[in-house]
């Protein structure tokens, strides 16, 4: 199993905004998925974390995701992008 997680900078300001965002993306998406705002950490941080059981899985997901997103989630995802100055992904293998 692996966990995915998209860690983003939010502009100041708009983290609240861009948290929202993700969290209402991850009760469409389904699948066990977390949205969690900075406490002790960097300022105005979002992080967006789900599981996957292989990186074939995440593939075929972000694959799917591009192909067939429902005009739903694109309207709700709109402008997400200016919400935020950085980004990245990381991937970890959980290990049991």
């Amino acid at each position: 199993m692996f966990i995915v997680r998209e860690v983003m900078i939010a502009k100041p300001g708009s983290a609240g905004k861009l948290a929202k965002m993700m969290k209402e993306m991850s009760e469409m998406w389904g699948g066990k998925t977390k949205v969690m705002l900075d406490f002790v950490t960097d300022f105005n941080k979002i992080v967006f974390e789900h599981e996957v059981e292989s990186l074939a899985d995440f593939e075929k997901e972000m694959d799917e995701w591009k192909k067939n997103a429902s005009p739903e989630m694109k309207e709700k995802m709109k402008g997400y992008t200016d919400l935020y100055q950085s980004g990245k992904r990381e991937i970890y293998r959980v290990v049991e």
